[in-house]
């Protein structure tokens, strides 16, 4: 596989297999895919929420994981929104296609 940018590439068979999931279609596959992204997003805004309210409350044990914590749910919902942005744009430009 190619690394780019210190990211490995990662084949759509590939996917499938490691899910375990081998005999779903493309667009199963993705909306599977989609699906696991936005949970993921969701518990990582569940635990900066939850660090939040320990910062609030004054319970937080260690202030640099409550930070992390915050920041990597900031940057996951920041993809989700650029995600659904480009999704929304596409989908646009293929309703402005003619026949």
């Amino acid at each position: 596989m190619n690394n780019i940018g210190g990211i490995q590439g990662i084949s759509s068979s590939d996917l499938l297999k490691q899910k375990g999931k081998a005999d779903l279609t493309g667009g199963e596959a993705f909306s599977e895919h989609l699906k696991s992204a936005i949970n993921e997003t969701n518990e990582l805004q569940v635990d900066s929420e939850k660090a939040i309210a320990d910062m609030a409350t004054g319970q937080v044990k260690d202030l640099h994981q409550a930070a992390l914590a915050i920041g990597k749910a900031e940057t996951s919902m920041k993809l989700m929104l650029e995600i659904r942005n480009k999704a929304l744009n596409a989908y646009k430009e293929l309703g402005r296609t003619q026949l």
